[in-house]
């Protein structure tokens, strides 16, 4: 009986942690959907606010600071000792944020508004995807982009419930997103209890030796600094387009706006794809050999766009979009096994440091379409995915089988 009983008990158990990951991949699309509608609906706040440029700067400044660099503090904390309902906290105050943001009557409370909505992201990415992991199987690379694709979705979807909800209805209906809020903070409830479960099932299990990690400090270290190098090479390229695409559709092939955001979401549903390979392959061949053809391997074709025509744009963007996508997972998780035991940490840290170099390369990038025009954006940036060279100094991978 106790034969049999064990495969059952252990597909129970594999088909609730699968529900898990499904769960958190929902919860982050409505993180990352709250996270981006709220630059989409800065042309509101401006004519609602009479603000400059400056002051939507500022704004989205205050943003990108409270969800980026908490990450790794949150990180470290519950690498220490879980917390189990503190994604449903973080959810909360996304919703507060919401609630501010649809009722603000003075430009001062839009920075309480979206420091709530950006501290709630700070939460969220570090104690998910841990929890992502640890649901994972051993399928470190698989359940990670089946965690960052539901992000991907949500950040395509903020913009465009922007345009038909926010835009012709007002500032006051961002208060019907609060549903979306409500309903992360009931999963991810039920999450928590799962995790809570979990961790009670573990402690009472003898306790295993921590695993080491097989480098020497310095090579840790060095190692850290050459993936953030490939990050910084995928988010800011990943910036020009998201941010200044339609711009550049528009100015250089005379395209409608309404053209522009399908050939923009075409590139998204891309990033999609690419997101969900990236894992899968990583776990099959190696995560180096994925983030050597994804931040490398993409460099022809972002050398080619600047001089296509509309047909090769929207192909050679959707080429990119699936190729440089697939990195992310492969070097968050090749990271993550670097590391071992500081799952959080690690995830707080590259996930708040992509979050960070994304805003700080729209803020560069349009300073230089100022300067020197859109065009002149894509055709230095097509140089970026050059530091791709810098995988060669990655050390052979050691894979960790046992969930973290």
């Amino acid at each position: 009986m106790t034969e049999i009983a064990t495969p059952a008990r252990e597909r129970t158990e594999s088909q609730t942690a699968l529900l898990v990951l499904l769960a958190l991949s929902l919860c982050h699309l409505l993180n990352d959907m709250i996270q981006s509608l709220l630059p989409a609906i800065y042309p509101v706040l401006q004519v609602n606010y009479s603000l400059t440029f400056t002051q939507i700067g500022l704004l989205h400044f205050t943003f990108q600071v409270t969800a980026s660099i908490l990450q790794p503090a949150v990180g470290i904390v519950t690498d220490r000792k879980p917390r189990f309902r503190l994604l449903t906290i973080g959810m909360g105050c996304s919703l507060v944020g919401l609630l501010l943001l649809a009722s603000a009557q003075h430009y001062a409370f839009l920075f309480f508004a979206v420091a709530f909505v950006g501290l709630g992201s700070s939460i969220f990415h570090p104690d998910s995807s841990r929890l992502a992991r640890a649901a994972s199987g051993g399928r470190y690379g698989l359940a990670q982009s089946v965690f960052q694709v539901g992000g991907n979705a949500g950040s395509a979807l903020g913009p465009l419930l922007a345009a038909y909800v926010v835009l012709p209805l007002g500032q006051p209906s961002v208060v019907w997103f609060s549903a979306a809020a409500l309903l992360g903070m009931l999963v991810l409830w039920h999450v928590g209890s799962w995790a809570k479960r979990r961790h009670l099932a573990a402690r009472s299990r003898p306790r295993e030796a921590a695993a080491a990690s097989p480098y020497p400090r310095r090579t840790v270290l060095f190692t850290i600094f050459i993936l953030a190098m490939l990050i910084f090479s995928k988010y800011v390229y990943l910036t020009s387009l998201t941010s200044y695409y339609t711009f550049y559709l528009i100015e250089t092939f005379g395209v409608s706006i309404q053209q522009s955001q399908l050939l923009l979401f075409v590139f998204l549903g891309a990033v999609a794809v690419g997101t969900i390979l990236g894992g899968p392959i990583g776990d099959r061949i190696g995560r180096k050999a994925v983030i050597w053809v994804s931040i490398l391997g993409v460099l022809p074709f972002t050398l080619a766009l600047p001089h296509a025509d509309l047909f090769w744009t929207a192909i050679l963007s959707a080429v990119i979009g699936v190729i440089l996508a697939s990195a992310f997972s492969a070097i968050v998780v090749y990271a993550q096994e670097l590391v071992p035991g500081r799952v959080g940490l690690i995830s707080g840290l590259f996930f708040g440091f992509a979050f960070g170099m994304g805003g700080l390369g729209a803020a560069v990038l349009g300073v230089i379409a100022d300067a020197r025009g859109i065009g002149f954006v894509y055709r230095v940036c097509a140089f970026l995915p050059l530091i791709g060279l810098l995988t060669v100094f990655l050390p052979k991978e050691v894979r960790h089988r046992r969930a973290a």
